[in-house]
């Protein structure tokens, strides 16, 4: 299966192998199914056809734009306390500025997410990139992302490619009466890098569980194996779809789909999942709450980092499985 390495190791089987190789006691195996990435939306009307090439830039050019466009924020971008909203954009900034999520295979969080690389992504993102968002953005999530740029109202915003259908519809954009003219405004651009050029790794795989009746993994596997195939992967491309194919996603189906899809290809090898373990629903919830709360000036960023290392550090100390994985 030409799946892409880096989608195949989240998802194919947990325990999760690291090489990709089917771990023959795996108690849930599977194949990525959607993949995704952030594409950063960029107005080229008001900062240019050249999208910022460092994040250091990209901060620049927004405080610059916002202060040259009264009523357009300079940043829109995930700030909720919900989902994996405020965690995932943490873990970005936390990325190109050279930090780490934690060590896997000693499975320590506190004092490697939190260190001076981490404690700098923070201080980026609370003091540097908050300050350029709109007033009430606190809990913004795709939606409301999606919203400011259709409204022409953020100079530089980022979100789910698989999420970005939409600004390209007439019906729900201010910034033009057709396709075309939206896109003479818009532009989709892989995320700048800084000190590293790691990009989250998004979307979602189709599993099937080991202990499901026999029956029912027959069925499950077949329909897999027709969805994977190279010509019905590239039929679900054309039609929306973000495959994790390798000849997919590189296909004209793919690439000629949607002007961010060749954004999605170019991201796949700089991705960077987070902590692939059992624990990952509670690790997130630590993260969105304590970085919503930095965002939202309840916590200072400094405490609100170190407090996510102490508590997630707990969740993993207290687990008794070890699990594995993470990119």
């Amino acid at each position: 299966m030409p799946t892409t390495p880096t989608s195949w190791r989240p998802t194919a089987s947990f325990p999760q192998a690291e090489t990709g190789k089917r771990d023959e006691n795996a108690s849930l195996y599977g194949l990525p199914l959607l993949g995704d990435t952030w594409t950063m939306i960029y107005r080229k009307d008001l900062i240019g056809d050249k999208p910022p090439q460092t994040w250091d830039e990209m901060i620049s050019v927004a405080e610059r734009c916002q202060a040259d466009n009264p009523g357009v924020s300079g940043l829109a971008f995930h700030q909720a306390n919900g989902s994996d909203a405020a965690a995932v954009t943490y873990n970005t900034v936390n990325g190109v500025y050279g930090g780490n999520l934690w060590n896997p295979k000693t499975r320590k969080i506190d004092g490697v997410l939190n260190d001076a690389a981490g404690q700098e992504a923070m201080d980026v993102l609370v003091n540097k990139m908050k300050p350029l968002t709109a007033k009430g953005s606190g809990n913004w999530f795709i939606d409301e992302v999606n919203a400011a740029v259709a409204q022409g109202k953020a100079c530089i915003a980022f979100n789910w490619i698989a999420a970005s259908g939409g600004l390209l519809d007439p019906k729900q954009s201010t910034l033009g009466t057709t396709r075309e003219q939206i896109l003479d405004k818009l532009g989709f651009a892989t995320l700048p890098s800084q000190k590293t050029n790691l990009v989250p790794l998004g979307g979602m795989g189709m599993h099937v569980s080991a202990y499901s009746p026999e029956a029912n993994q027959a069925e499950a596997l077949n329909f897999m194996k027709w969805f994977e195939q190279a010509d019905i992967q590239k039929k679900w491309a054309a039609a929306g779809g973000v495959p994790s194919r390798t000849d997919a996603l590189e296909s004209p189906e793919f690439l000629d789909a949607a002007p961010f899809n060749q954004v999605y290809t170019d991201s796949v090898p700089r991705m960077r999942d987070m902590w692939n373990v059992p624990e990952y629903a509670r690790l997130v919830d630590i993260e969105n709450t304590n970085v919503n709360a930095a965002l939202n000036g309840a916590k200072a960023p400094k405490e609100a980092l170190d407090d996510i290392a102490k508590e997630q550090q707990s969740v993993l100390d207290a687990a008794s499985g070890k699990g594995g994985g993470g990119l």
